[in-house]
């Protein structure tokens, strides 16, 4: 059986809490070694990841495709709607007196020649009158005869001293009456075939017939309006509604193309007449556009027109490239360091063979070809630099 045996140092304290303290030292010593020990194998993880997320971030950089438009000579292309009409369009009505029509001897869409009859006039009365006059002109040439044979007796007979002068020269003066008489008489005939000639309703020039709006049995008049409208030469054109900024830089002679609604046919032409003035309410004014004849250009059909009008050089890109907000266009472009850049741009004419920047660019910036909807400004990206078309 033991006994502990408690000492007492010179203070009188146990000796015992020495030993505590010793033991208490050594456990201090211990955890602050294994914290220093966790921390330095942190310290030497970090450092040593480091470079590989950094190669695997690298790695997963979207690949964008881009490309560096430069600058050409772009034609300025105006679009524009407007309808389709005859060139020169004849309107032709009754010039004569008129009366009740009994012939109409062309339809729409026929061809004529200048002076070919569209209509015939009942003209049996005016034909009467004619047939009346024409025998005055009998009558009054047989009077002119039986004054020249009295005349001419009167003047052998006056040298004998049978007849007077006096009566001579009434002899003369009843002559020349008959004459003038007769030559009334033709006048007045002429006029009236010329009247009668005027019921047949003409084509003023050769052309294409429109419209027509008489029928057999019709009275008319000159008061009547049109009957027929014809095409001159059968040239049509189309009238092409433009704003003032658009009608300000276009030229006489340019070319366009035109194309009717309901259709894919594009017909070649060329501008031919630039309006002077502008509607002061639409803002607008007429390019007229001359158009050869086809049957698929029909006179107030509606159409759309590209007119081609000078040029400028400036980047061109595909439509694929342009985005657009409620701020308007723009583009994403690539700085220095391949990060996303917004770009607001402003369009000009579109084409075939893509769409017109007519500011915002100058043609040295690495463009965004497509995805630009899936990209951030400030978002790094790895470019494969692409051809521009053109």
């Amino acid at each position: 059986m033991k006994y502990e045996t408690t000492t007492f140092d010179n203070d009188g304290r146990l000796a015992i809490e020495g030993e505590v303290r010793s033991n208490r030292k050594w456990w201090i010593i211990g955890i602050v070694a294994m914290v220093l020990a966790v921390g330095i194998a942190f310290w030497g993880f970090g450092h040593s990841a480091k470079p590989t997320a950094v190669a695997v971030k690298k790695d997963e950089l979207p690949n964008v495709s881009v490309v560096v438009p430069g600058s050409k000579m772009v034609a300025r292309v105006v679009s524009a709607t407007g309808t389709l009409a005859a060139r020169r369009e004849m309107p032709v009505g009754v010039a004569g007196e008129g009366g009740m029509v009994t012939n109409v001897l062309v339809q729409p869409g026929q061809w004529v020649r200048a002076g070919q009859v569209l209509a015939r006039v009942d003209r049996s009365v005016q034909s009467e009158t004619a047939a009346s006059l024409a025998a005055q002109i009998n009558v009054a040439r047989s009077d002119a005869a039986i004054a020249q044979s009295e005349l001419k007796r009167a003047q052998s007979l006056v040298d004998r001293g049978f007849i007077s002068k006096a009566d001579l020269e009434r002899k003369a003066a009843t002559h020349d009456a008959a004459l003038a008489r007769v030559n009334v008489a033709q006048a007045a005939l002429g006029e009236q075939r010329a009247r009668n000639g005027r019921l047949d309703i003409r084509a003023p020039a050769a052309g294409l017939v429109l419209t027509r709006s008489v029928e057999p049995g019709q009275i008319v008049s000159s008061a009547s309006g049109t009957l027929f409208r014809l095409a001159q030469g059968g040239d049509m054109e189309m009238r092409a509604a433009l704003s003032e900024g658009d009608l300000a830089g276009l030229p006489v002679g340019v070319a366009a193309s035109v194309t009717p609604v309901g259709g894919s046919q594009s017909f070649k032409g060329a501008v031919w007449q630039v309006s002077p003035v502008i509607d002061p309410t639409t803002r607008q004014g007429i390019a007229r556009i001359a158009l050869a004849y086809d049957p698929a250009l029909r006179p107030g059909g509606f159409a759309a027109a590209q007119i081609t009008s000078g040029g400028a050089r400036a980047p061109q890109l595909p439509n694929s490239a342009i985005q657009s907000d409620a701020a308007g266009n723009y583009v994403y472009v690539l700085d220095g360091q391949d990060r996303v850049v917004r770009r607001q741009i402003t369009l000009g004419g579109v084409s075939d063979e893509g769409v017109m920047v007519a500011s915002g660019l100058n043609g040295t910036e690495r463009v965004v070809l497509s995805a630009g909807a899936f990209l951030n400004p400030g978002q790094k990206v790895k470019p494969i630099l692409k051809t521009a078309q053109g």
